[in-house]
């Protein structure tokens, strides 16, 4: 079985300091969150990937607007059994703002 490798050496990501919400309630009704590992979209400096799971082979990523992006939480990083950390956030995202989910999967032959 071959093993796939997903992550790449972490870089610094700079993102805009959000100011912390007064009202959590408040904006646990206008946002959803989500949480990952944070990465800067290669090609457009106005949107963010987030990498659901990094240490699992079947995981989901996430690319949304930096102006949809009410409130950034610093989580607990994660660490793999080599001992490789990664950070994680979470993301408040404003509802009804338009997001992109990719998975990754392996091309096989489907047998009917």
């Amino acid at each position: 079985m071959t093993t796939t490798k997903f992550l790449t050496e972490a870089k610094k990501l700079e993102i805009v300091k959000y100011q912390k919400p007064t009202d959590r309630n408040q904006l646990k009704k206008e946002h959803v969150a989500f949480s990952g590992s944070l990465r800067q979209h290669p090609h457009d400096s106005d949107k963010i990937i987030l990498l659901a799971d990094p240490y699992s082979s079947n995981t989901a990523f996430y690319e949304f607007r930096n102006d949809d992006i009410a409130f950034a939480e610093k989580l607990p990083n994660i660490v793999n059994s080599d001992g490789d950390d990664v950070t994680m956030v979470m993301l408040w995202v404003k509802k009804g703002s338009i997001g992109i989910r990719s998975a990754a999967f392996m091309v096989e032959e489907i047998l009917f």
